[in-house]
Protein backbone atom coordinates (compact mmCIF):
# COMPACT_ATOMS: atom_id res chain seq x y z
CA UNK A 1 0.00 0.00 0.00
CA UNK A 2 2.93 2.33 0.67
CA UNK A 3 4.25 2.14 -2.90
CA UNK A 4 0.99 1.59 -4.81
CA UNK A 5 -2.46 3.15 -5.20
CA UNK A 6 -5.52 0.94 -4.87
CA UNK A 7 -7.62 1.84 -7.93
CA UNK A 8 -10.58 -0.21 -6.66
CA UNK A 9 -10.81 1.95 -3.53
CA UNK A 10 -10.53 5.10 -5.65
CA UNK A 11 -13.34 3.83 -7.88
CA UNK A 12 -15.57 3.19 -4.83
CA UNK A 13 -14.86 6.74 -3.60
CA UNK A 14 -15.86 8.19 -6.99
CA UNK A 15 -12.37 9.49 -7.76
CA UNK A 16 -12.20 7.61 -11.07
CA UNK A 17 -14.29 8.61 -14.07
CA UNK A 18 -16.24 5.81 -15.78
CA UNK A 19 -14.80 4.39 -19.00
CA UNK A 20 -16.92 5.22 -22.06
CA UNK A 21 -16.37 3.11 -25.17
CA UNK A 22 -13.15 1.11 -25.67
CA UNK A 23 -15.14 -2.14 -25.54
CA UNK A 24 -12.76 -4.08 -27.82
CA UNK A 25 -9.64 -2.92 -25.93
CA UNK A 26 -11.10 -3.79 -22.51
CA UNK A 27 -12.25 -7.18 -23.79
CA UNK A 28 -8.75 -7.88 -25.11
CA UNK A 29 -7.18 -6.82 -21.77
CA UNK A 30 -9.53 -9.11 -19.82
CA UNK A 31 -8.81 -11.96 -22.25
CA UNK A 32 -5.04 -11.61 -21.74
CA UNK A 33 -5.43 -11.38 -17.94
CA UNK A 34 -7.32 -14.70 -17.97
CA UNK A 35 -4.41 -16.55 -19.61
CA UNK A 36 -2.43 -19.15 -17.61
CA UNK A 37 1.01 -17.81 -18.54
CA UNK A 38 2.25 -14.43 -19.83
CA UNK A 39 -1.04 -12.92 -18.70
CA UNK A 40 0.27 -9.37 -18.97
CA UNK A 41 -1.39 -6.92 -21.39
CA UNK A 42 0.66 -3.95 -22.62
CA UNK A 43 -1.38 -0.90 -23.67
CA UNK A 44 0.46 0.95 -26.44
CA UNK A 45 -0.85 4.24 -27.83
CA UNK A 46 -0.11 7.93 -28.20
CA UNK A 47 -0.23 10.24 -25.18
CA UNK A 48 -3.77 11.26 -24.30
CA UNK A 49 -5.73 8.52 -26.11
CA UNK A 50 -6.87 6.82 -22.88
CA UNK A 51 -4.39 4.09 -21.89
CA UNK A 52 -4.51 4.91 -18.17
CA UNK A 53 -8.29 5.35 -18.44
CA UNK A 54 -8.60 1.73 -19.63
CA UNK A 55 -6.78 0.44 -16.52
CA UNK A 56 -8.85 2.73 -14.27
CA UNK A 57 -11.98 1.71 -16.16
CA UNK A 58 -11.16 -1.95 -15.51
CA UNK A 59 -11.01 -1.22 -11.76
CA UNK A 60 -14.31 0.68 -12.04
CA UNK A 61 -15.95 -2.30 -13.77
CA UNK A 62 -14.59 -4.74 -11.17
CA UNK A 63 -16.18 -2.63 -8.42
CA UNK A 64 -19.48 -2.49 -10.35
CA UNK A 65 -19.37 -6.26 -10.97
CA UNK A 66 -19.26 -5.90 -14.77
CA UNK A 67 -16.37 -8.34 -15.38
CA UNK A 68 -16.18 -12.14 -15.84
CA UNK A 69 -16.30 -14.29 -12.70
CA UNK A 70 -12.56 -15.06 -12.87
CA UNK A 71 -11.77 -11.35 -12.25
CA UNK A 72 -14.67 -10.62 -9.88
CA UNK A 73 -12.42 -10.51 -6.79
CA UNK A 74 -9.47 -8.79 -8.51
CA UNK A 75 -7.91 -5.60 -7.17
CA UNK A 76 -5.95 -3.23 -9.43
CA UNK A 77 -2.92 -1.54 -7.87
CA UNK A 78 -1.11 1.33 -9.64
CA UNK A 79 2.65 1.30 -9.01
CA UNK A 80 4.10 4.63 -7.82
CA UNK A 81 7.67 4.61 -9.16
CA UNK A 82 8.46 7.91 -7.40
CA UNK A 83 7.58 6.52 -3.98
CA UNK A 84 9.48 3.32 -4.78
CA UNK A 85 12.69 5.23 -5.60
CA UNK A 86 12.38 7.99 -2.97
CA UNK A 87 14.85 7.69 -0.11
CA UNK A 88 16.75 4.67 -1.46
CA UNK A 89 20.19 5.75 -0.24
CA UNK A 90 21.97 2.39 -0.18
CA UNK A 91 22.48 -0.38 -2.69
CA UNK A 92 19.71 -2.91 -2.34
CA UNK A 93 17.06 -0.59 -0.84
CA UNK A 94 15.21 -0.22 -4.13
CA UNK A 95 15.39 -3.95 -4.91
CA UNK A 96 14.10 -4.81 -1.43
CA UNK A 97 11.11 -2.49 -1.83
CA UNK A 98 10.22 -3.82 -5.28
CA UNK A 99 10.57 -7.45 -4.17
CA UNK A 100 8.27 -6.78 -1.19
CA UNK A 101 5.65 -5.26 -3.53
CA UNK A 102 5.86 -8.26 -5.88
CA UNK A 103 5.65 -10.72 -2.96
CA UNK A 104 2.55 -9.00 -1.58
CA UNK A 105 0.89 -9.16 -5.01
CA UNK A 106 1.74 -12.85 -5.42
CA UNK A 107 0.37 -13.65 -1.96
CA UNK A 108 -2.89 -11.80 -2.60
CA UNK A 109 -3.65 -14.06 -5.65
CA UNK A 110 -6.20 -11.57 -6.99
CA UNK A 111 -3.88 -8.56 -7.30
CA UNK A 112 -3.27 -6.87 -10.67
CA UNK A 113 -0.32 -4.48 -10.92
CA UNK A 114 -0.70 -1.48 -13.27
CA UNK A 115 2.52 0.25 -14.31
CA UNK A 116 2.02 3.51 -16.21
CA UNK A 117 4.97 4.60 -18.39
CA UNK A 118 6.36 1.08 -18.06
CA UNK A 119 9.43 1.92 -20.16
CA UNK A 120 10.79 3.79 -17.09
CA UNK A 121 11.34 0.39 -15.43
CA UNK A 122 14.23 -0.32 -17.80
CA UNK A 123 17.26 1.11 -16.04
CA UNK A 124 15.37 2.11 -12.87
CA UNK A 125 17.43 1.38 -9.76
CA UNK A 126 20.46 0.12 -11.68
CA UNK A 127 23.90 1.03 -10.35
CA UNK A 128 26.43 2.55 -12.74
CA UNK A 129 27.75 -0.25 -14.90
CA UNK A 130 25.30 -2.75 -13.39
CA UNK A 131 22.66 -4.70 -15.30
CA UNK A 132 20.22 -5.48 -12.48
CA UNK A 133 17.33 -3.04 -12.78
CA UNK A 134 13.60 -3.11 -12.06
CA UNK A 135 12.72 -4.81 -15.35
CA UNK A 136 15.06 -7.74 -14.64
CA UNK A 137 13.51 -8.19 -11.19
CA UNK A 138 10.05 -8.37 -12.80
CA UNK A 139 10.87 -10.92 -15.52
CA UNK A 140 10.71 -14.15 -13.45
CA UNK A 141 7.33 -13.24 -11.94
CA UNK A 142 5.89 -12.17 -15.30
CA UNK A 143 6.72 -15.34 -17.22
CA UNK A 144 5.21 -17.98 -14.92
CA UNK A 145 1.82 -16.30 -14.46
CA UNK A 146 2.24 -15.64 -10.72
CA UNK A 147 1.90 -11.90 -11.27
CA UNK A 148 -0.72 -10.18 -13.42
CA UNK A 149 0.66 -6.90 -14.75
CA UNK A 150 -0.83 -4.24 -17.03
CA UNK A 151 1.68 -1.89 -18.66
CA UNK A 152 1.16 1.34 -20.58
CA UNK A 153 3.56 3.16 -22.88
CA UNK A 154 3.62 5.20 -26.09
CA UNK A 155 4.56 3.94 -29.56
CA UNK A 156 7.81 5.94 -29.51
CA UNK A 157 9.00 4.52 -26.19
CA UNK A 158 7.82 1.04 -27.14
CA UNK A 159 9.91 1.01 -30.31
CA UNK A 160 12.87 2.94 -28.91
CA UNK A 161 13.23 1.39 -25.44
CA UNK A 162 10.82 -1.40 -24.56
CA UNK A 163 10.99 -3.50 -27.73
CA UNK A 164 14.79 -3.67 -27.57
CA UNK A 165 14.56 -5.75 -24.40
CA UNK A 166 13.22 -8.85 -26.16
CA UNK A 167 13.11 -10.91 -22.95
CA UNK A 168 10.79 -8.34 -21.34
CA UNK A 169 8.62 -7.53 -24.37
CA UNK A 170 7.84 -11.23 -25.09
CA UNK A 171 6.30 -11.55 -21.61
CA UNK A 172 3.70 -8.89 -22.52
CA UNK A 173 0.85 -9.10 -25.01
CA UNK A 174 0.60 -5.86 -26.98
CA UNK A 175 -2.79 -4.13 -27.12
CA UNK A 176 -2.92 -1.15 -29.50
CA UNK A 177 -4.96 1.80 -28.21
CA UNK A 178 -5.74 3.99 -31.22
CA UNK A 179 -7.01 7.56 -31.14
CA UNK A 180 -10.84 7.66 -31.11
CA UNK A 181 -12.75 9.32 -33.94
CA UNK A 182 -14.56 12.64 -33.50
CA UNK A 183 -17.92 10.82 -33.13
CA UNK A 184 -16.49 8.49 -30.48
CA UNK A 185 -15.02 11.51 -28.67
CA UNK A 186 -18.46 13.17 -28.60
CA UNK A 187 -19.85 10.02 -26.93
CA UNK A 188 -17.01 10.14 -24.36
CA UNK A 189 -17.73 13.82 -23.62
CA UNK A 190 -21.42 13.06 -23.15
CA UNK A 191 -20.51 10.36 -20.65
CA UNK A 192 -18.20 12.67 -18.68
CA UNK A 193 -20.39 15.79 -18.97
CA UNK A 194 -22.12 15.38 -15.60
CA UNK A 195 -18.77 15.26 -13.73
CA UNK A 196 -17.64 18.59 -15.20
CA UNK A 197 -21.08 20.20 -14.77
CA UNK A 198 -21.04 19.29 -11.09
CA UNK A 199 -17.49 20.62 -10.60
CA UNK A 200 -17.90 23.92 -12.50
CA UNK A 201 -21.60 24.50 -11.63
CA UNK A 202 -22.51 25.04 -15.29
CA UNK A 203 -24.39 23.18 -18.01
CA UNK A 204 -22.90 22.13 -21.35
CA UNK A 205 -25.10 22.40 -24.42
CA UNK A 206 -25.08 19.44 -26.82
CA UNK A 207 -23.64 21.70 -29.54
CA UNK A 208 -20.76 22.64 -27.21
CA UNK A 209 -19.66 19.01 -26.85
CA UNK A 210 -19.75 18.45 -30.61
CA UNK A 211 -17.83 21.69 -31.18
CA UNK A 212 -15.20 20.72 -28.57
CA UNK A 213 -14.52 17.42 -30.35
CA UNK A 214 -14.52 18.83 -33.90
CA UNK A 215 -12.56 22.03 -33.22
CA UNK A 216 -9.92 20.39 -31.03
CA UNK A 217 -9.42 17.73 -33.71
CA UNK A 218 -9.02 20.39 -36.40
CA UNK A 219 -6.98 23.11 -34.68
CA UNK A 220 -5.04 21.52 -31.76
CA UNK A 221 -2.46 19.46 -33.61
CA UNK A 222 0.13 18.64 -30.95
CA UNK A 223 -2.13 16.40 -28.83
CA UNK A 224 -4.63 13.60 -29.29
CA UNK A 225 -8.32 12.92 -28.78
CA UNK A 226 -10.07 12.53 -26.40
CA UNK A 227 -7.58 14.25 -24.04
CA UNK A 228 -7.56 17.58 -25.87
CA UNK A 229 -11.37 17.68 -26.23
CA UNK A 230 -11.80 16.95 -22.49
CA UNK A 231 -9.33 19.74 -21.72
CA UNK A 232 -11.34 22.16 -23.87
CA UNK A 233 -14.63 21.60 -22.00
CA UNK A 234 -12.78 21.68 -18.67
CA UNK A 235 -11.08 24.95 -19.61
CA UNK A 236 -14.40 26.42 -20.79
CA UNK A 237 -15.97 25.64 -17.42
CA UNK A 238 -13.01 27.09 -15.53
CA UNK A 239 -13.14 30.27 -17.65
CA UNK A 240 -16.73 30.87 -16.49
CA UNK A 241 -15.96 30.28 -12.82
CA UNK A 242 -13.31 33.00 -12.64
CA UNK A 243 -15.66 35.65 -14.08
CA UNK A 244 -17.71 37.95 -11.81
CA UNK A 245 -21.11 36.53 -10.85
CA UNK A 246 -22.91 39.04 -13.06
CA UNK A 247 -21.01 37.89 -16.18
CA UNK A 248 -21.07 34.13 -15.58
CA UNK A 249 -23.13 32.03 -17.98
CA UNK A 250 -25.14 29.08 -16.71
CA UNK A 251 -24.90 27.22 -20.02
CA UNK A 252 -21.75 26.87 -22.11
CA UNK A 253 -22.44 26.91 -25.83
CA UNK A 254 -20.49 26.85 -29.05
CA UNK A 255 -19.12 30.46 -28.87
CA UNK A 256 -17.42 29.79 -25.52
CA UNK A 257 -15.83 26.61 -26.89
CA UNK A 258 -14.58 28.46 -29.99
CA UNK A 259 -13.00 31.12 -27.79
CA UNK A 260 -11.14 28.52 -25.67
CA UNK A 261 -9.88 26.60 -28.73
CA UNK A 262 -8.57 29.87 -30.22
CA UNK A 263 -6.61 30.55 -27.00
CA UNK A 264 -5.15 27.03 -26.79
CA UNK A 265 -4.24 26.88 -30.50
CA UNK A 266 -2.97 30.50 -30.47
CA UNK A 267 -4.91 31.48 -33.58
CA UNK A 268 -7.30 34.41 -34.25
CA UNK A 269 -10.75 33.80 -32.70
CA UNK A 270 -12.49 34.68 -35.96
CA UNK A 271 -10.73 31.80 -37.73
CA UNK A 272 -12.14 29.20 -35.31
CA UNK A 273 -15.59 28.03 -36.26
CA UNK A 274 -17.37 24.73 -36.70
CA UNK A 275 -18.95 25.92 -39.95
CA UNK A 276 -16.28 27.18 -42.35
CA UNK A 277 -18.60 27.70 -45.34
CA UNK A 278 -18.42 31.47 -45.01
CA UNK A 279 -14.61 31.33 -45.14
CA UNK A 280 -14.69 29.10 -48.22
CA UNK A 281 -17.13 31.42 -50.00
CA UNK A 282 -14.69 34.32 -49.80
CA UNK A 283 -11.44 32.31 -49.83
CA UNK A 284 -10.17 33.40 -53.26
CA UNK A 285 -11.26 37.01 -52.66
CA UNK A 286 -9.45 37.15 -49.30
CA UNK A 287 -6.18 35.85 -50.79
CA UNK A 288 -6.47 38.18 -53.81
CA UNK A 289 -6.81 41.16 -51.45
CA UNK A 290 -3.28 40.44 -50.18
CA UNK A 291 -1.53 38.87 -53.19
CA UNK A 292 -2.01 40.81 -56.43
CA UNK A 293 -1.57 39.67 -60.03
CA UNK A 294 -1.85 35.92 -59.37
CA UNK A 295 -5.60 35.47 -59.94
CA UNK A 296 -5.49 32.24 -62.07
CA UNK A 297 -3.25 30.45 -59.54
CA UNK A 298 -5.35 31.58 -56.56
CA UNK A 299 -8.59 30.50 -58.27
CA UNK A 300 -7.18 27.02 -59.02
CA UNK A 301 -6.04 26.68 -55.41
CA UNK A 302 -9.38 27.83 -53.95
CA UNK A 303 -11.33 25.60 -56.34
CA UNK A 304 -9.47 22.46 -55.20
CA UNK A 305 -10.06 23.25 -51.52
CA UNK A 306 -13.76 24.00 -52.03
CA UNK A 307 -14.24 20.74 -53.95
CA UNK A 308 -12.65 18.69 -51.16
CA UNK A 309 -14.58 20.45 -48.37
CA UNK A 310 -17.79 19.81 -50.34
CA UNK A 311 -17.10 16.07 -50.04
CA UNK A 312 -16.34 15.54 -53.75
CA UNK A 313 -12.67 14.69 -53.25
CA UNK A 314 -11.22 11.33 -52.24
CA UNK A 315 -10.84 10.91 -48.47
CA UNK A 316 -7.58 8.96 -48.71
CA UNK A 317 -5.93 11.45 -51.06
CA UNK A 318 -4.43 14.91 -50.35
CA UNK A 319 -6.59 17.98 -50.99
CA UNK A 320 -4.12 18.92 -53.70
CA UNK A 321 -0.46 19.04 -54.61
CA UNK A 322 0.56 22.34 -56.18
CA UNK A 323 3.87 23.46 -57.70
CA UNK A 324 4.20 27.26 -57.64
CA UNK A 325 6.64 28.28 -60.35
CA UNK A 326 7.88 31.79 -60.98
CA UNK A 327 10.65 34.33 -60.32
CA UNK A 328 11.55 35.57 -56.84
CA UNK A 329 9.16 38.01 -55.16
CA UNK A 330 5.94 37.37 -57.11
CA UNK A 331 4.06 35.90 -54.11
CA UNK A 332 4.56 32.11 -54.15
CA UNK A 333 5.35 31.79 -50.46
CA UNK A 334 2.88 34.52 -49.49
CA UNK A 335 -0.02 32.64 -51.12
CA UNK A 336 0.74 29.58 -48.95
CA UNK A 337 1.06 31.74 -45.82
CA UNK A 338 -2.23 33.55 -46.44
CA UNK A 339 -4.04 30.29 -47.19
CA UNK A 340 -2.87 28.80 -43.88
CA UNK A 341 -3.80 31.99 -41.98
CA UNK A 342 -7.31 32.26 -43.47
CA UNK A 343 -8.13 28.57 -42.90
CA UNK A 344 -6.56 28.68 -39.43
CA UNK A 345 -4.26 25.70 -39.99
CA UNK A 346 -0.58 25.12 -39.28
CA UNK A 347 1.97 25.84 -42.02
CA UNK A 348 5.00 23.55 -42.14
CA UNK A 349 7.73 25.17 -44.21
CA UNK A 350 10.81 23.37 -45.54
CA UNK A 351 13.43 25.61 -47.14
CA UNK A 352 15.13 23.25 -49.59
CA UNK A 353 18.13 25.55 -49.92
CA UNK A 354 19.17 24.02 -46.58
CA UNK A 355 19.09 20.50 -48.06
CA UNK A 356 21.50 20.90 -50.97
CA UNK A 357 24.24 18.62 -49.59
CA UNK A 358 23.97 14.82 -49.80
CA UNK A 359 24.19 14.35 -46.03
CA UNK A 360 21.37 16.86 -45.37
CA UNK A 361 18.72 14.19 -46.04
CA UNK A 362 19.44 12.88 -42.51
CA UNK A 363 17.67 15.99 -41.18
CA UNK A 364 14.44 14.67 -42.71
CA UNK A 365 14.66 10.89 -42.19
CA UNK A 366 17.14 10.63 -39.30
CA UNK A 367 20.76 9.53 -38.99
CA UNK A 368 21.88 6.43 -40.97
CA UNK A 369 23.10 3.26 -39.18
CA UNK A 370 26.47 3.70 -37.51
CA UNK A 371 26.04 7.42 -36.84
CA UNK A 372 25.11 9.19 -33.62
CA UNK A 373 21.34 9.48 -33.28
CA UNK A 374 20.39 6.36 -35.29
CA UNK A 375 18.66 4.75 -32.28
CA UNK A 376 16.70 7.88 -31.36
Amino acid sequence: EQYTQNLNVMAKQGKIDPLIGRESEVERVIQVLCRRRKNNPLLVGEAGVGKTAIAEGLAWRIVKGEVPEILADATVYSLDMGALLAGTKYRGDFEQRLKSVLKSLKDSAHGILFIDEIHTLIGAGAASGGTLDASNLLKPALSNGQLKCIGATTFTEYRGIFEKDAALSRRFQKVDVVEPTVDQTVQILRGLKSRFEEHHSVKYAAAALVAAAELSSRYINDRHLPDKAIDVIDEAGAAQRILPKSKQKKTIGRPEIEEIVAKIARIPPQSVTVDDRSKLQTLDRDIKSVVFGQDPAIEALASAIKMTRAGLGKIDRPIGSFLFSGPTGVGKTEVAKQLAYILGIELLRFDMSEYMERHAVSRLIGAPPGYVGFDQ
